[in-house]
């Protein structure tokens, strides 16, 4: 049985034509063509639903803006055509992606078993620290149903994959969600980088030098200094 993707933190999801956003973030969404790729991203983003929607030719894009705390969060969605004639034009879309998303549909076996070869042509292309989600998409067609909930959770196990959601396209079932929770990941892992790097530069400084006191330190949450009260932004 598909589980419902649940939060425990804030968040508020801003319109898509929003223009200001404080950390931008690029994702690719690949998978073969007819699994329902462009219908899950335009539910998500625009909440359309089009029965008999075209095959994309090339690539579509869209954004999907996010409020957490201070912090406005922009994703930047390309989602490719599945087709074998694009392919060459498809990999130069995985260069610079913060995290990409894998869907089958749940409906046809030949479009799980190509994951192999999507995710293989991701780590070829793309940098090594790539987030990777896989989505098992039309699970409104539970009755043409050829591939299992476990079974998806297994290749998403074996291969360590960021996150493994089954979804519609068609009811909006997780699909606002698994760019929900892409926004927390991406913005979990920048702070997390930041955090490091800035321990890394205080050790590095203290270890050679005396401070005088004056240094300022920002928090990377709310781009406050604790020094006279001064606020600067942390990207």
């Amino acid at each position: 049985m598909s589980k419902e993707l649940k939060f425990d933190f804030n968040y508020e999801i801003l319109p898509e034509n929003y223009t200001q956003f404080d950390l931008s973030f690029k994702l690719i969404v690949i998978g073969d063509s007819g699994v329902g790729k462009s219908c899950l991203t335009n539910k998500a983003t625009k909440n359309i639903f089009e029965e008999n929607y075209n095959a994309t030719i090339g690539f579509e894009f869209f954004t999907f803006n996010i409020k957490f705390g201070e912090k406005i969060i922009k994703l930047q969605i390309w989602d490719t055509c599945g087709q074998e004639l694009y392919r060459s034009l498809i990999t130069n879309f995985y260069r610079n992606s913060s995290l990409a998303i894998i869907v089958y549909t749940v409906t046809d076996r030949a479009s799980f078993d190509n994951i192999d070869l999507w995710y293989k042509e991701l780590r070829t292309h793309s940098n090594p620290n790539v987030k990777v989600f896989l989505i098992g998409n039309k699970i409104d067609l539970e009755n043409e149903r050829k591939i299992s909930t476990e079974e998806g959770q297994r290749y998403a196990e074996q291969y360590k994959l960021n996150k493994f959601v089954e979804t519609s396209a068609k009811t909006g079932f997780n699909a606002k969600n698994i760019f929900i929770e892409a926004a927390k990941i991406l913005y979990e892992d920048y702070i997390l980088y930041h955090k490091d790097n800035d321990d890394s530069d205080n050790n590095s400084e203290t270890s050679g030098k005396k401070t005088d006191g004056n240094d300022k330190s920002v928090d990377i949450n709310t781009g406050k200094s604790d020094n006279n009260g001064e606020k600067r932004k942390c990207c």
